[in-house]
């Protein structure tokens, strides 16, 4: 999911389909949480825990939907005096969030899958049949109500009810070998197989999650080449105390203290700065904070021996 996101610098250029993304997930997500709600009952009823699973799969969908929606909204907000760095982070939170939500929810479905490996229960395949045909159709139509958007958030969101689509495939093709075979348990098998899908995905997502929130590099820069990089900069002498970390995935911050010649005018200073950041926009690091040093006196900071 990750390596999508740094395409997504041009992102102001156009702003003016957003009201309109956020409706269309808006749709999806009520769309699928509704379905969600029904496919648990539904499942329960046909004793299914195939069809558990991928209620599971679904309501996960859901939550991401309705908090990138959310949140999406709450990152729009500028810097205040409470978060200086502007609130593009609390799309991290959601994406924490649903993963929470969905490994408690993998250990209920696990809990009740392994057991019916060993002692199948039998299931209603006409009633699993109706509800993956039910399924493929509102997970396609939220496809198709998200087709055009140009928005990444959409075309993630679009992914994941395209998987939901295959796992409803999956509990069709269940249901009809169940309809015209005994072999009961092809549910919980379907059922595992979905849920440690389920579970890897949320694995991969808390891991970026998590990178994020420690101030990780982001994945797709390598400091070494960027201090390379800087250096070749004809006035910068050496630079050192270079951080790099992302908001949130797209938002890169760079700070560095870079040594120049000790008879630097200023508005040779000035011209510096601008090189290092054109420099470094073209590897979508949009925010840089230099600090300018003469040799003898190098560092200022206590802490300074990196």
């Amino acid at each position: 999911m990750a390596h999508a996101h740094h395409h997504n610098h041009n992102h102001a250029g156009h702003g003016h389909h957003h009201h309109h993304a956020g409706s269309n997930i808006k749709v999806a997500f009520f769309l699928n949480l509704g379905f969600t709600i029904l496919e648990i009952f539904g499942g329960l009823w046909i004793n299914s825990v195939a069809i558990l699973s991928d209620a599971l799969h679904d309501l996960g969908d859901s939550l991401s939907l309705g908090l990138a929606w959310y949140f999406e909204k709450v990152a729009k907000r500028g810097r205040d005096q409470n978060y200086t760095f502007g609130y593009k982070r609390f799309s991290m939170l959601g994406a924490v969030i649903n993963s929470v939500v969905l490994l408690v929810g993998s250990f209920i479905v696990l809990s009740e899958a392994i057991p019916r490996i060993f002692n199948p229960q039998p299931v209603n395949a006409t009633g699993m049949i109706g509800f993956a045909v039910l399924g493929i159709i509102v997970n396609g139509a939220a496809v198709l109500k998200l087709k055009g958007g140009p928005s990444l958030n959409e075309r993630v969101v679009r992914l994941h009810l395209m998987e939901d689509v295959l796992g409803w495939v999956a509990v069709l093709v269940g249901g009809i070998v169940l309809y015209f075979f005994n072999f009961p348990v092809i549910d919980p098998l379907l059922s595992l197989a979905i849920t440690i899908y389920v579970l890897y995905n949320v694995v991969q997502n808390l891991r970026e999650s998590m990178k994020i929130m420690l101030q990780g590099t982001p994945p797709h820069i390598n400091p070494a080449e960027v201090q390379a990089r800087l250096e070749q900069i004809s006035a910068i002498k050496s630079v050192h105390d270079l951080h790099i970390w992302t908001l949130d995935g797209i938002n890169h911050v760079l700070t560095l203290h870079a040594v120049v010649d000790a008879n630097l005018q200023l508005q040779d200073a000035e011209q510096i700065k601008q090189n290092v950041r054109n420099a470094m926009a073209d590897i979508y690091i949009g925010h840089v904070t230099m600090e300018l040093e003469i040799p003898d006196q190098e560092c200022s900071q206590l802490n300074c021996s990196a």
